[in-house]
């Protein structure tokens, strides 16, 4: 059976659902991804404050070459990507360990293993469009739904959507690209909503959604559409 835990450990407050003995997998993952990050930011500090993309070292950790990379696609900074990038890799863990359901959500970037259905409700806050949900299918393969907002959590974003969702194969390149895409949200200009869209199309995502107060749009292919309750007690904070 599934269950649900709230791990923190530093400035990471992820929640872990999956069956009870991938639970610590999980969390061992979460903190040594989060060191090997944290390691090389204390040799190269730039890599953790810098918004433009940033050329890392040969020999960095593996999940520090990815985190550049999504940002160099994206045209974001590294850390752009950071939270996703440590759901992605927790979640892998729990695969690797024999897990067929996992989800890591981490501050709203989340990266999910399921063998069966499972809905992800879209947190939009005081925005008039509120109680969505995204139904996603059963699939072997890992599946990142992230989201930037302007309004909401203590993030970054020059924007102000109340939510930019990406969903991508790659929870990490998804991360980035949801910050690239809230960034350009600042009005609910119908036409410049929709060539921001379409321009984070090209980093290679699947699909993305937007919405700014009374406006939802969304570009590519995205999951079901679906209403749900939201819980704020849900929420990792």
């Amino acid at each position: 059976m599934n269950e649900t835990v709230t791990f923190r450990y530093k400035s990471t407050i992820a929640r872990i659902t999956s069956e009870t003995e991938f639970i610590k997998i999980a969390e061992d993952e979460i903190i040594r991804r989060y060191n090997e990050i944290e390691n090389y930011i204390a040799y190269y500090p730039a890599f953790g404050k810098t918004l433009k993309p940033y050329q890392v070292k040969d020999d960095a950790d593996r999940i520090v070459r990815e985190m550049a990379d999504a940002g160099r696609i994206c045209g974001v900074g590294p850390m752009a990507a950071v939270a996703g990038a440590i759901a992605k890799y927790a979640v892998l863990a729990m695969q690797k360990a024999g897990a067929n359901f996992a989800i890591v959500d981490n501050g709203g970037d989340i990266a999910i293993l399921n063998d069966q259905p499972v809905v992800v409700g879209i947190y939009c806050g005081p925005a008039e469009i509120h109680d969505l949900g995204l139904r996603l299918p059963a699939r072997s393969t890992l599946t990142g739904v992230c989201t930037s907002s302007g309004v909401i959590g203590h993030s970054l974003s020059f924007g102000r959507a109340h939510a930019s969702v990406i969903i991508s194969d790659d929870p990490i390149l998804a991360d980035a690209a949801a910050t690239a895409l809230g960034n350009r949200i600042r009005t609910k200009n119908p036409v410049l909503l929709e060539n921001a869209m379409q321009d984070a199309l090209k980093f290679g995502v699947a699909g993305c959604i937007v919405i700014i107060d009374d406006y939802f749009g969304f570009a590519g292919e995205i999951p079901e559409l679906c209403q749900v309750e939201m819980n704020e007690n849900l929420i990792a904070k």
